[in-house]
Formats: structure tokens, sequence, C-alpha cells
């Protein structure tokens, strides 16, 4: 016993005593946060586009001013999400919607260079204005010509960039309300009427039995959902580093000719079991650091999504299921993935066996997407009851409470194939540790039935 703690210190404090794991430990939680709040930020900080607007012929008349007020509703309506959104205490939520969805256009007047000039000359007044050498003051960064055609609303949209579709999509869709209610006027209905068909939002509640209310859904009864699938992405990460970080240290050991010397010393027993808690500790570790800047993060940023994310997981025992998943996934992986680490020297070495592996752990990922949404799917139910499946799986599903029956059945035929992974990694990891046997399907199989 002591010699396999020995083993697992050793294994956790050469990882942990080095910058580099303390670097990208924390580099994950930054880059998930500039992952999401960067798009916000460019989106908030893209300056707002000078855009004028230009009617072509009798026809056109009345357009320019559609257009004008399909962007002050896109702000009266921006700055109603701003006000619900400030009284409901959300109003950061509120302000990065609304700088993310709202618009970015201001309407300015036509420069006579254009507004007077015809043909040629005017595509060239237009390029003039567009140009990035032109000084700001007169600089232009889309001019859009209102006509009509077959008696339609139309357009033609000059950007000064020609990957902008900002202005042309919200042109188009300005022409198609403005259109809308051209139609509605001309039926008969009245111009008020046809402006509330065009505003009109309507609000739609949920309801479900199964509501923590008993009747209407909250984002309280939707966060269960989010917490079973990022626990189950988490697992799915934590569970592949875990497992990669002890093959690349046996083949380490191996090829350095250190895992003989620690075999004069010890069992490979004690030596698999030492790596696995060892390298078990360093995820761990990982888990509470993640964890802490999660919590610290959402408790500062808001109290009571996190006061409901901590009764979410306390809720009937859930975070115990979540821990036993990882338990068992972690082991079954683990021990595997060491014992192919014991018949290689090198990365390429490992390829043989670790390519359908890694297509095997893929399936999950895919199907984890599902229970969000459908929990009981039968694809989701079915591919749960398999063990190399069940730990990402169940923990997805756990939250929208699964019949006891198969939280039981699955812990047992998780653990029970882990146990099995065990003995049967002990017995491949004894062989490949004491031979330099190269890796393949058939030595590996030599080694787990005692023929190696």
């Amino acid at each position: 016993m002591n010699r396999t703690l020995l083993i697992a210190r050793r294994e956790y404090v050469a990882y942990a005593k080095t910058v580099g794991f303390w670097l990208s430990l924390l580099a994950f939680p930054l880059f998930a946060v500039l992952g999401g709040g960067i798009p916000a930020l460019i989106k908030a900080s893209e300056p707002i586009k000078s855009v004028a607007v230009i009617e072509e012929g009798p026809n056109a008349t009345g357009l320019a001013a559609a257009v004008r007020a399909s962007l002050q509703a896109d702000v009266d309506r921006q700055n109603e999400r701003l006000r619900e959104a400030a009284e409901k205490g959300q109003a950061g939520a509120g302000r990065a919607v609304a700088s993310i969805t709202g618009p970015k256009i201001r309407l300015v007047d036509v420069p006579p260079a254009i507004a007077d000039a015809v043909g040629p000359a005017r595509d060239e007044a237009i390029r003039k204005a567009l140009d990035k050498q032109t000084s700001k003051a007169r600089r232009l960064d889309a001019v859009v010509f209102l006509s009509r055609t077959d008696g339609k609303p139309a357009a033609q949209v000059w950007t000064a960039r020609a990957t902008d579709n900002d202005v042309s999509g919200f042109v188009r869709n300005a022409l198609r309300d403005a259109r809308r209610t051209e139609l509605l006027t001309a039926a008969g209905v009245a111009p008020a009427v046809a402006q509330e068909v065009q505003t009109f939002r309507p609000e739609v509640k949920s309801f479900s039995p199964s509501a923590a209310s008993g009747g209407e859904v909250s984002m309280r009864d939707r966060i269960p959902s989010f917490i079973g699938l990022g626990v189950g992405f988490l697992l799915w990460s934590l569970v592949i580093t875990g497992a990669s970080i002890l093959l690349n240290s046996v083949m380490e050991e191996k090829s350095n000719k250190i895992l003989e010397v620690l075999l004069s010393s010890a069992s490979a027993t004690e030596i698999l079991t030492g790596k696995v808690l060892g390298v078990a500790l360093l995820t761990l570790t990982v888990m509470g650091v993640w964890g802490g800047i999660g919590a610290f993060t959402l408790i500062s940023a808001s109290p009571e999504t996190a006061a409901t994310v901590g009764q979410v997981l306390l809720h009937d025992g859930l975070i115990f299921y979540f821990f036993a998943y990882m338990v068992g996934g972690y082991l079954m992986y683990a021990v595997l993935f060491a014992a192919i680490g014991a018949f290689c020297e090198t990365p390429r070495d490992a390829q043989t066996l670790m390519g359908p592996i890694m297509m095997i752990l893929v399936v999950p990922i895919l199907v984890m997407q599902m229970a969000l949404t459908s929990p009981d799917a039968p694809v989701v139910k079915v591919l749960s009851w398999v063990p190399f499946f069940t730990p990402f799986l169940m923990s997805a599903r756990a939250p929208s409470d699964p019949p006891l029956v198969e939280v039981i059945l699955t812990l047992i035929g998780m653990f029970a194939t882990a146990a099995f992974m065990v003995w049967i990694a002990g017995r491949a990891f004894r062989a490949g540790a004491l031979s330099d046997v190269k890796l393949s399907w058939k030595s590996f199989g030599r080694a787990i039935t005692g023929r190696a």
C-alpha cells in the first residue's frame, strides 16, 4: 500500500509542480470567457454604418420613410427588451442582448454629388463616397437606391465592403414589411391595424405539471438540463485528459526504461494502481480549480442563478450521481489507456488501438446534444445502457429524473464493466511492461488471455 501511494504521489507531483500544467489549467476558463465574450465585444464595438437612402422615381415615394420607420421600430424594440431585463434585475444581460442584436445603422442625408449625378458619373460619385481614402466626415458605408419592379418594392445596395450583408438584410426586411402594409391597406385594412399586424409579438408562456412551480415553466426548470449537458461534456473532457496523461506517462517511462526500475521495487498491480490514483488526484485538482473559478464567477455575476444551480445539484443527490459516473468512467478508460501505453514506446505505436477507441468516444458527444431536449428518446435510452457510454449519457440524463431502476442498473453495469476492465488492463499492463512486444490487436489479446 505504501508503494502504491508513493507511486501515486510521484505521478501527481511530476505534473502538478510544472508551470505548464498550471498555465494550461488556467487557460481553459480564460479561453472559455474569451470565447463567449469576444464575439459580443466585436459586435458591440462595430462602428455604426452611415447609410444614404435614395428614392428612384415617383413610384418609390414613401419607401425611404418605410426604411426609417423600420429602423426606429428596431431601436424601440431593443429599448423595450433592455427595460424588461432591467426590471428583472438583469441589466447587464439586457445590455449584452441589445449590443448584439441592436441596429448598427444610421441614415444620413444623400450627398449632393450622388443625388445630382446620373449614369456613370453617379457610379463614380458612389465609389468615391465609399472609398476608404475619403475623409471620415464625408465617407459612407452604404448607399441604397429604392425603386419598384412590377409595382413591388426593390432595392440596389452599394456597400464599402463586398462581404457586408447587414445593410442588405435590413433593407430587405424593411421593404418586406412595407409591402405587407401596402397589401393590407389596399385590402381595406386601416393603417393603424396594418401597423399593429406588423409590430405584434405574441407573448407565449410555457406550462408543465413537472415544473418546479407546478405550472409555468421558468429558467429554474431549464437549468438542470443545461447542467446535465455541461457535466457530461466536462466529464468527457476530464476522462480523456486523464487517460491521455496516463498513456503518455506509461509510454515515456517504458521508452526510458524507468518502468523496469519501478518493476524491480513494486508489482505491476501496485504501479498501475498508483498511476491511476495519481492521475485521478490530478484530475480532481483540475475539477476543483475549474469548479472554484466557475462558482466564484457565477456567484459574483448572478447570486440567484448560483443558488439555483446549487439547489439543482443537491436535489435528490444529483451531485453524487455525477461523482459516481465520473469515477466509473474514469476507471474504465484510465486503466485501458495505461495498459495500451505499456506496449508502446512512441505515440505512433499507440495509434493501432487508439483510433477505434476515439471513434467510440465520439458517439456520446453526438448523442449528449439530443439528451438536452429529448432525454427519453429511444436512442438516448438504449445507448445509456452501453457501459462505455453510460458515464456521459446518464450524466446528461440524470437531471431529467430517469427511473431509479435505470440509474441503479446502469451504475451496476458500469462498475461491473470497470472491474472487468481493471482485470483485463492489469494482465495487459503486466505483460506489456515486462516485454518488448510491439502493440497490436493480436499481442494485446494474447496478453489479456495470459498467452503473451
